[in-house]
């Protein structure tokens, strides 16, 4: 597991797993991984845009709450994001994201379970 951040987002003791930690700059994290990323690696990102770069590659993309990313879906979703920034430049927010539900850790579990499971059955 490669966790990616900003030097700005440093932990003084970080988690389990390798930490990679980039410049601060607005899209270093996801240069790094664009640029390390490898077909049938599982990402874990909301960033609907990133998602968006790595399926070509036919890297797995999941979000934190278990909605797995997918090729002929990716488009739509990226039209919604491109709204809402449309709509938050007029001022108009809206109520934000929910909070994260024991719910939504089950629906991870299980859509990541089922990922590594398609992996390990294509080996």
């Amino acid at each position: 597991m490669i966790f990616v951040a900003s030097h700005a987002h440093r932990k003084n003791t970080p988690d389990e797993g390798e930490w990679v930690y980039v410049d601060s700059s607005k899209e270093a994290a996801d240069l790094y991984i664009m640029n390390h990323v490898k077909e049938k690696d599982v990402l874990v990102t909301q960033d609907i845009g990133l998602a968006s770069l790595v399926l070509p590659k036919k890297v797995y993309a999941i979000s934190p709450r278990g909605k797995a990313y997918r090729e002929e879906s990716i488009v739509t979703a990226l039209d919604y994001r491109y709204l809402a920034a449309k709509e938050r430049k007029r001022g108009n927010y809206g109520k934000g994201p929910k909070p994260f539900t024991n719910e939504d850790r089950v629906t991870f579990c299980a859509s990541f379970e089922k990922i590594l499971s398609g992996i390990a059955g294509d080996s």
